[in-house]
């Protein structure tokens, strides 16, 4: 005799998309809180000094990019929008396609479900990337947002090299998380030896 067996299925909740995009506008101001304070990002003149060496340049960037990521990100972005400062339409249609990219795709945590079908996130992908080539090359303003690209990620790695290290402190996750810390082999979470 066959032992009686249940399967049980799960469902989801949909949630409308007006839902999802104020859910993932939440999630994005919620990134924000991240953002590091002026007086920490530029602080007194003392902040600032010439590595010693190459490698000493390379840890001040890896660490700062990982401690300052937000600002450097929105530096970037700023320089990028203001490339096409000369060209509002531009701006306005090129503010919405990175509007877009950042509630649809990268804050987003809910299903996207339009007209009652499930989106799945490779669509939205080829969706957005589609929708932001025609952008750039529909609008010609590419040269304009690499030029802007470029000059903000050469402000964020100056920044990067030349801001000292004293009084940045990464709790332990960050830390981690960007690769500059790792457990010791036989220590749990706390730091205690485990075992012995």
């Amino acid at each position: 005799m066959q032992p009686h067996t249940t399967t049980t299925t799960y469902t989801t909740i949909p949630i409308s998309p007006g839902d999802v995009i104020s859910r993932s506008i939440h999630n994005l101001s919620s990134a924000f809180s991240i953002v590091r304070p002026r007086t920490e990002f530029l602080p007194s003149s003392s902040g600032f000094d010439r590595p010693d060496s190459f490698p000493s340049a390379k840890s001040r960037l890896l660490k700062n990019a990982a401690y300052f990521r937000l600002n450097y990100a929105l530096i970037i972005l700023s320089c990028a929008l203001l490339s096409l400062i000369q060209a509002p339409l531009s701006l306005i249609l090129v503010s919405a396609t990175i509007f877009l990219w950042l509630v649809l795709y990268l804050f987003r945590e809910d299903p996207l479900i339009l007209w009652g079908r499930h989106v799945n996130d490779r669509t939205v992908l080829i969706g957005l990337v589609l929708v932001s080539l025609v952008m750039i090359f529909g609008l010609g303003v590419l040269w304009d947002l690499m030029m802007g690209v470029g000059i903000g990620g050469a402000i964020s790695a100056v920044h990067g090299v030349f801001r000292n290290e004293e009084g940045l402190a990464l709790d332990e996750e960050e830390a981690a998380s960007e690769g500059l810390i790792r457990a010791w082999p036989g220590l749990d979470r706390r730091g205690e030896s485990m075992g012995n």
